[in-house]
Protein backbone atom coordinates (compact mmCIF):
# COMPACT_ATOMS: atom_id res chain seq x y z
CA UNK A 1 0.00 0.00 0.00
CA UNK A 2 1.84 3.14 -0.97
CA UNK A 3 0.49 6.38 0.54
CA UNK A 4 -0.37 9.12 -1.16
CA UNK A 5 1.08 11.45 1.47
CA UNK A 6 3.79 10.29 4.12
CA UNK A 7 1.80 12.86 6.44
CA UNK A 8 -0.56 9.29 6.18
CA UNK A 9 1.92 7.15 7.43
CA UNK A 10 0.82 7.07 11.02
CA UNK A 11 -2.40 7.26 10.69
CA UNK A 12 -2.60 3.88 8.17
CA UNK A 13 -0.04 2.01 10.98
CA UNK A 14 -1.99 2.73 13.56
CA UNK A 15 -5.18 1.31 11.47
CA UNK A 16 -3.65 -1.37 11.10
CA UNK A 17 -2.45 -2.10 14.41
CA UNK A 18 -6.39 -1.75 15.75
CA UNK A 19 -7.21 -4.17 12.63
CA UNK A 20 -4.69 -6.39 14.31
CA UNK A 21 -3.40 -7.05 11.04
CA UNK A 22 0.13 -7.07 10.61
CA UNK A 23 0.26 -7.59 6.52
CA UNK A 24 -1.18 -4.42 6.36
CA UNK A 25 1.34 -3.18 8.32
CA UNK A 26 4.13 -4.65 6.26
CA UNK A 27 2.40 -3.23 2.80
CA UNK A 28 3.65 0.17 4.17
CA UNK A 29 7.17 -0.46 3.65
CA UNK A 30 9.49 -1.36 0.68
CA UNK A 31 10.23 -4.92 -0.48
CA UNK A 32 13.83 -4.11 1.33
CA UNK A 33 12.75 -1.92 4.04
CA UNK A 34 14.44 -2.42 8.20
CA UNK A 35 12.88 -2.07 11.17
CA UNK A 36 14.63 -2.35 14.38
CA UNK A 37 11.81 -2.88 17.09
CA UNK A 38 12.12 -1.48 21.06
CA UNK A 39 15.02 -4.55 21.90
CA UNK A 40 16.18 -3.89 18.88
CA UNK A 41 15.22 -7.09 16.71
CA UNK A 42 16.09 -5.90 13.27
CA UNK A 43 13.45 -6.84 10.42
CA UNK A 44 14.89 -6.88 6.85
CA UNK A 45 11.93 -7.47 4.28
CA UNK A 46 8.74 -6.11 4.28
CA UNK A 47 7.56 -9.91 4.72
CA UNK A 48 9.40 -9.81 8.22
CA UNK A 49 7.88 -6.65 8.79
CA UNK A 50 4.50 -8.25 8.54
CA UNK A 51 5.10 -11.69 10.16
CA UNK A 52 6.86 -10.53 13.39
CA UNK A 53 3.78 -7.74 13.77
CA UNK A 54 1.43 -10.21 12.70
CA UNK A 55 2.23 -12.63 15.44
CA UNK A 56 2.71 -9.72 17.80
CA UNK A 57 -0.68 -8.36 17.14
CA UNK A 58 -2.60 -11.63 17.28
CA UNK A 59 -1.01 -12.57 20.44
CA UNK A 60 0.55 -10.39 23.61
CA UNK A 61 -0.60 -7.29 21.62
CA UNK A 62 -4.17 -8.85 21.11
CA UNK A 63 -5.76 -6.23 23.07
CA UNK A 64 -3.56 -3.00 22.96
CA UNK A 65 -4.55 0.12 21.75
CA UNK A 66 -2.03 2.68 20.19
CA UNK A 67 -2.56 6.04 20.67
CA UNK A 68 -0.62 8.68 18.45
CA UNK A 69 0.41 11.96 20.47
CA UNK A 70 3.22 14.10 18.67
CA UNK A 71 3.96 13.89 15.57
CA UNK A 72 6.08 15.59 12.97
CA UNK A 73 7.20 15.46 9.33
CA UNK A 74 10.70 16.35 7.61
CA UNK A 75 10.66 16.59 3.70
CA UNK A 76 14.16 15.78 2.77
CA UNK A 77 13.96 16.78 -1.02
CA UNK A 78 11.21 16.00 -3.51
CA UNK A 79 11.40 11.80 -2.78
CA UNK A 80 12.54 11.42 1.29
CA UNK A 81 10.60 12.16 4.46
CA UNK A 82 11.10 12.00 7.88
CA UNK A 83 8.33 11.07 10.25
CA UNK A 84 8.13 10.87 14.03
CA UNK A 85 5.56 10.39 16.09
CA UNK A 86 5.49 9.89 20.55
CA UNK A 87 2.80 6.55 21.05
CA UNK A 88 0.81 5.48 24.06
CA UNK A 89 0.72 2.13 24.34
CA UNK A 90 -2.18 0.06 26.56
CA UNK A 91 -3.63 -2.94 26.92
CA UNK A 92 -0.03 -5.53 26.35
CA UNK A 93 -0.48 -8.86 27.65
CA UNK A 94 2.47 -9.45 30.50
CA UNK A 95 4.14 -12.70 29.73
CA UNK A 96 2.18 -14.56 32.97
CA UNK A 97 -1.26 -13.33 31.12
CA UNK A 98 -1.72 -10.45 33.55
CA UNK A 99 -1.95 -6.94 32.16
CA UNK A 100 1.10 -5.24 31.60
CA UNK A 101 1.57 -1.11 32.35
CA UNK A 102 1.33 1.35 29.93
CA UNK A 103 4.73 2.20 27.69
CA UNK A 104 5.02 5.62 25.77
CA UNK A 105 7.75 4.79 22.24
CA UNK A 106 9.31 6.99 19.32
CA UNK A 107 9.00 5.51 16.10
CA UNK A 108 10.89 7.74 13.49
CA UNK A 109 10.60 6.33 9.86
CA UNK A 110 11.94 7.43 6.63
CA UNK A 111 10.15 7.15 3.79
CA UNK A 112 10.62 7.10 -0.22
CA UNK A 113 8.66 8.35 -2.71
CA UNK A 114 8.09 5.57 -5.14
CA UNK A 115 6.13 5.79 -8.04
CA UNK A 116 2.93 7.64 -7.21
CA UNK A 117 3.08 7.06 -3.51
CA UNK A 118 5.58 6.79 -0.09
CA UNK A 119 6.76 3.48 1.12
CA UNK A 120 8.51 3.26 4.69
CA UNK A 121 11.80 2.05 4.15
CA UNK A 122 13.32 2.43 7.12
CA UNK A 123 12.59 2.49 10.92
CA UNK A 124 12.56 2.26 14.32
CA UNK A 125 10.79 2.55 17.60
CA UNK A 126 12.20 3.42 20.99
CA UNK A 127 10.82 3.01 24.35
CA UNK A 128 10.80 6.03 26.44
CA UNK A 129 12.18 5.65 30.08
CA UNK A 130 11.35 8.65 31.79
CA UNK A 131 14.04 9.84 34.13
CA UNK A 132 16.74 8.17 32.07
CA UNK A 133 19.33 9.24 29.74
CA UNK A 134 20.58 5.72 28.85
CA UNK A 135 20.57 2.23 29.43
CA UNK A 136 23.86 0.78 31.43
CA UNK A 137 24.27 -3.31 31.72
CA UNK A 138 25.25 -3.93 35.32
CA UNK A 139 24.44 -7.54 34.96
CA UNK A 140 21.02 -6.93 33.81
CA UNK A 141 20.40 -4.10 30.89
CA UNK A 142 18.72 -1.11 32.48
CA UNK A 143 17.86 2.47 32.94
CA UNK A 144 20.32 4.71 34.33
CA UNK A 145 20.50 8.71 34.76
CA UNK A 146 24.00 10.49 35.52
CA UNK A 147 22.52 13.97 36.47
CA UNK A 148 23.31 15.15 40.03
CA UNK A 149 21.09 17.33 41.96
Amino acid sequence: MTLSDPAEFFAAFVSAWHDRDGAAIGALFAEDADFVNVVGLWWRRRTDIARAHDYALKSFFADTRLDPRATTLRLLGESHAVVHCRFHLSGQRAPDGSRAGDRQTVMSVVLERRGAGWLAVSAQNTDVQPGAETFVNAKRLGPADYRTG
